[in-house]
């Protein structure tokens, strides 16, 4: 096994590693600090002595109370995602692998497969629970510390009726706690989900789960107010938004966005009206500002570091896709898939399993779409691939635009990422199974280009890979041409140990209808066109970091200067004349200028370079035609040898009639250390899943690769 791999650092990286180790412990550290503010939160310990001495040092007439919250709940994320993309730049330069530094990893064996969930590790599990003990233990801590002090009072309000209103008050805290972790998966370029090793794509499902909790205790928090309010006789507090109070009509629009996007996301409607579960989504800026709006800016601070990284990421974003990107190619497969080929900055660099996100104005201006990239960018450095099989309304329109007979010189296209890993952990097994099914093949694509790199260019030793695909015809099979790059060659595969098992389930034999050829398709692209390159260069983490930093500085000085010169002359600390909504509404759009200004000078100072880097990109000439794989299989009495992709025709094996015996195909596989891969649709991989965690491979390690987006 490679020594980066197995033990970490070599003597010459050694001061690098112990630089990465610091960075580690003490984001660790501050993480630890964070989270145990949430945790004592609900004691009398806290609200009654560390708060209030918190609030005490704090409340200057710069930041008034708002400034304890900054303190401890805001500025530690936002330190930890700052040590995070200087971690991340410095395991970038040093190329060392990843696996041993995560140690998580080892604990991604599946223990339960068939769960409402999905397919849950041991590590999520695990930390799944300790969430859930966290919540109760929130809520239970403040009802046993508060009830006790509660009696019957003379306003005529029952003691039961105080205690609702009382629990319905911190039912609204546990939502802010499930907030405070909401947006985290869902800002794909944060530095918070590779420092623990995750990627944005594998992470949505927590941001599902979150929103699921954050829904249900929003619900109960505000059903509970209105059932308080009908048995107290105060039914008219629906309609107060009070000046320096509780704005309740805010609270309840919120709600209202909330309802209405998790309504939409029934796995029925967001599968069959993916259009109508898209838009609704959108009324998370609806959610977000109608819940400033209620709860005001300084109890705001508690969720805000989520937000506020969500909103750099989304900025950034935003910034990338006004570019229209130069696409070179398409290749049409018979079985209706689409390659997209765009060029590429050669600074551009990314890992097998990244996705992409596209959007093209012809087929919709505004749906976004993921693809999982399936070219390498160290094998193919000038290039940028993603595969598109024709399956819901917007993949169709598009392939019957390019498919059309009037040949399509130009197509307008707009792209964000490409989003991923920022490791190859996969080359840490000596043996890799991959199975896949239909559509699910195309990661495997870039895993298989990337180790030609390594085999082919840095004559690095590669695990032996057995690829089990499963088509549902004899027409799927051409998307077995696409494991080599459009300028592929011949001695590409050679030098791997691959063996292909592929398996058409809806034919008994090969049929003379899957002999059709690939249709390649040329664009001319515009002046205007540019290659895909990364929006902040080439030392993207640091200008992350320093877009975090400084943008957030910039929001302390302009809220200081508002506090100190504007607000505080009127209200003098006491909260009880300025209005909340108004000062609300500043510090958000001040949070904005700020991010908006320091992401917009950054990505204009790397337009730039990669300005310069784009001209010296020269056209990538035309492939010659090849022959198709699918082809293979109907000329059984040509000489192997007259077959162009001669090792790939070697390393396959077709069956038909029947799906792949996985579990007998799992357990008979030799080797100690197998990564075991599954793409594809939610049965396939949860097959895999059992099998791996029955109990009867121990050399077997799962990674499901699922399209949640």
């Amino acid at each position: 096994m490679d020594t980066a791999v197995a033990g970490g650092f070599s003597p010459r990286n050694g001061s690098k590693g112990l630089v990465l180790k610091a960075l580690q412990l003490l984001a660790a550290a501050v993480f630890a600090g964070w989270l145990m503010i949430w945790i004592v939160m609900p004691t009398n310990t806290y609200r009654n002595g560390w708060s209030i001495r918190i609030r005490a040092e704090t409340d200057s007439t710069y930041f008034g109370r708002q400034g304890s919250n900054i303190l401890i709940n805001t500025f530690p994320i936002l330190f930890i995602s700052v040590l995070g993309c200087l971690y991340l730049h410095l395991v970038k330069k040093s190329d060392t692998s990843q696996s041993s530094i995560h140690r998580l990893a080892a604990w991604k064996r599946p223990v339960a497969v068939n769960w409402p969930l999905g397919i849950v590790s041991g590590v999520e599990l695990t930390f799944c629970l300790m969430f859930l003990v966290l919540l109760v233990w929130f809520y239970s801590t403040f009802l046993v510390a508060n009830f006790s002090q509660l009696h019957q009072t003379d306003d005529g309000v029952k003691l039961w009726q105080a205690r609702l209103d009382m629990a319905a008050v911190w039912l609204g805290f546990v939502g802010d706690l499930c907030c405070a972790f909401l947006f985290f998966p869902v800002a794909r370029g944060s530095s918070l989900l590779p420092l623990l090793g995750l990627t944005s794509e594998s992470s949505i499902r927590y941001h599902v789960w979150l929103g699921h909790i954050t829904m249900a205790v929003f619900s109960a928090h505000g059903i509970c107010y209105i059932v308080y309010w009908a048995v107290t006789d105060q039914i008219d507090m629906m309609v107060k938004w009070d000046n320096t109070g509780t704005a309740y009509v805010a609270g309840e629009i919120a709600l209202l966005a909330g309802l209405t996007m998790w309504a939409m996301t029934l796995p029925r409607i967001r599968r069959k009206m993916f259009e109508l579960f898209f838009y609704t989504h959108q009324l998370y800026i609806v959610f977000l500002f109608f819940y400033l709006m209620h709860v005001g800016i300084s109890h705001f601070c508690m969720i805000l570091p989520g937000v506020y990284l969500f909103t750099v990421d989304r900025y950034l974003r935003f910034l990338q896709s006004r570019t229209k990107v130069r696409l070179v190619s398409a290749r049409l497969l018979p079985s209706e898939s689409i390659e997209l080929n765009f060029a590429k900055s050669p600074g551009l660099t990314f890992e097998p399993l990244s996705i992409i996100f596209i959007n093209v104005p012809g087929v919709s201006s505004l749906q976004w779409h993921p693809f999982t990239v399936s070219s390498s960018s160290n094998l193919e450095p000038e290039r940028l691939s993603v595969i598109i099989k024709k399956e819901g309304s917007w993949t169709q329109k598009l392939y019957r635009t390019l498919s059309s007979p009037v040949p399509q010189d130009r197509l307008d296209v707009s792209v964000e990422g490409p989003y991923g890993p920022v490791s190859k952990n996969f080359l840490r097994y000596d043996s890799l199974i991959l199975v896949s099914g239909g559509s699910g093949i195309t990661p495997f694509i870039s895993i298989i280009r990337e180790l030609i790199h390594q085999r082919t260019t840095l004559n690095r030793p590669t695990p032996a890979v057995l690829l089990v695909c499963a088509f549902k015809t004899a027409a799927d099979l051409t998307m077995l041409d696409l494991l080599l790059p459009i300028s592929g060659n011949v001695s590409d595969l050679s030098g791997l140990e691959l063996r292909i098992e592929a398996f058409v389930t809806r034919e008994k034999s090969a049929t003379d209808e899957a002999q059709t050829n690939i249709r390649n398709i040329w664009f001319k692209p515009l002046p205007s066109d540019v290659p895909i390159a990364p929006v902040l260069g080439p030392n993207g983490w640091l200008w992350l970091a320093a877009i975090v930093s400084s943008s957030f500085v910039a929001f302390l000085v302009l809220i200081g200067i508002l506090q100190r010169y504007y607000i505080y002359p009127i209200d003098h600390n006491t909260n009880q004349i300025f209005s909340y909504a108004s000062r609300s509404v500043l510090n958000l759009l001040f949070i904005c200028i700020c991010i908006m200004a320091a992401a917009s000078a950054a990505v204009l100072w790397n337009k730039k370079g990669n300005s310069k880097e784009a001209r010296q990109i020269q056209n990538i000439d035309a492939p010659t035609p090849t022959t198709s794989p699918s082809s293979w299989f109907y000329n059984a009495d040509r000489e192997l040898e007259s077959v162009p992709q001669e090792s790939l025709v070697k390393a396959t094996k077709v069956h038909f009639g029947g799906r792949p015996p996985l579990k007998k195909m799992l357990l008979e596989f030799d080797g100690s250390n197998v990564g075991v891969m599954a793409s594809g649709p939610g049965g396939l991989r949860h097959e895999v899943a059992a099998i791996c965690s029955s109990g009867l491979a121990d050399n077997l390690h799962f990674e499901s690769i699922s399209f949640s987006w």
